[in-house]
């Protein structure tokens, strides 16, 4: 029961931080832009996994026993998306290096490539797992770990995360070496981008380099099971923090807005303050004029009065407004 409210909480707190990510995304357009296109798709990849594993955790034992069917359609698309997860980092790696290496700098590249590897080529190997599980290892579900035909989604996914640490390190290299004088600010921009990559894929990749090495011991093997479940749940939570909360620009457009919002909130209020502040001024000078005609028709022979009672009026008025 502990595990499954891990799961839960990881895939819940995920679910919430990637759609505020995405709908900082789509909502500013000042961040619309290639990179930020592919963080939408990568974030998007993981939203889906966490409703397929979500979807598959709530219903649970008793409608797959009924409907097998069913759950190994939820498993293929589970490890299709999983997969996609993993292609999609490997675009921004395959974006960052065509940018800086390949391309020297320019601005616009195809995505259509971006979006066939991001979501075209893992099918294949969810494709394969599916046949191979139904020919070879048909257990319930396909949920079961204890067999090999896994490596044929998690070898493509290694090798997705081998080929992006490279791109990664090429960049980083190129950067120290070729940019550090001549492109100061580019260099630094490119580099907190890479950066972000290079904290994320250790982050993301380590589960599969524990995942053959399960302990004997039964405490062992419970403390390994914890800390797989945090690596695989809250993978969404961690992306999202780092490429959306902690990114300088979204940080930046966000504070700017906030500002905005702030000085039109205090705005609204002091419109409000003025117009009524001045509808009590025309009131107040509607009852002095009626005052002064009062006491000017009571006391017509003596006019000074009368203009004395008016500026005292309109000096009591402006001494109020001033401190309201």
């Amino acid at each position: 029961m502990t595990h499954f409210y891990l799961v839960m909480i990881g895939h819940g707190l995920s679910l919430v931080s990637l759609l505020i990510s995405l709908g900082i995304f789509f909502h500013f357009k000042s961040l619309s832009c290639q990179r930020i296109t592919l963080h939408k798709n990568l974030f998007l990849s993981f939203v889906l996994n966490s409703i397929i594993t979500v979807v598959c955790k709530v219903t649970g034992g008793s409608f797959f026993s009924l409907f097998q069917a069913t759950c190994k359609l939820l498993m293929f698309i589970h490890l299709y998306l999983l997969s996609c997860n993993y292609f999609w980092m490997l675009c921004e790696g395959i974006y960052l290096h065509t940018l800086i290496v390949v391309a020297v700098f320019a601005e616009k590249q195809h995505l259509v490539w971006y979006y066939l590897l991001g979501w075209g080529f893992p099918l294949v190997p969810a494709v394969i797992h599916s046949i191979a599980r139904h020919c070879y290892y048909n257990d319930k579900c396909w949920v079961s770990s204890d067999t090999s035909l896994l490596y044929i989604i998690h070898g493509p996914i290694c090798a997705a995360l081998v080929v992006n640490l490279f791109f990664l390190l090429n960049i980083v290299r190129i950067l120290i070496t070729k940019l550090r004088v001549t492109h100061q600010a580019e260099s630094s921009l490119y580099m907190r981008a890479v950066r972000a990559t290079l904290i994320l894929i250790p982050l993301l990749g380590i589960q599969f380099v524990l995942l053959p090495y399960k302990p004997q011991d039964h405490w062992v093997f419970e403390i390994y099971l914890y800390v797989m479940e945090i690596l695989m749940h809250y993978q969404g939570l961690l992306v999202s923090t780092i490429y959306c909360f902690f990114n300088g620009e979204v940080q930046s457009v966000m504070r700017r807005h906030w500002n905005q919002q702030r000085m039109q909130f205090a705005g609204t209020f002091a419109n409000a303050d003025f117009f009524r502040s001045a509808s009590y001024v025309a009131s107040s000078l509607t009852e002095v004029h009626r005052c002064y005609s009062i006491e000017s028709h009571s006391e017509h022979m003596n006019g000074k009065t009368g203009e004395r009672v008016f500026f005292l009026g309109i000096l009591r008025i402006l001494m109020q407004f001033s401190n309201g």
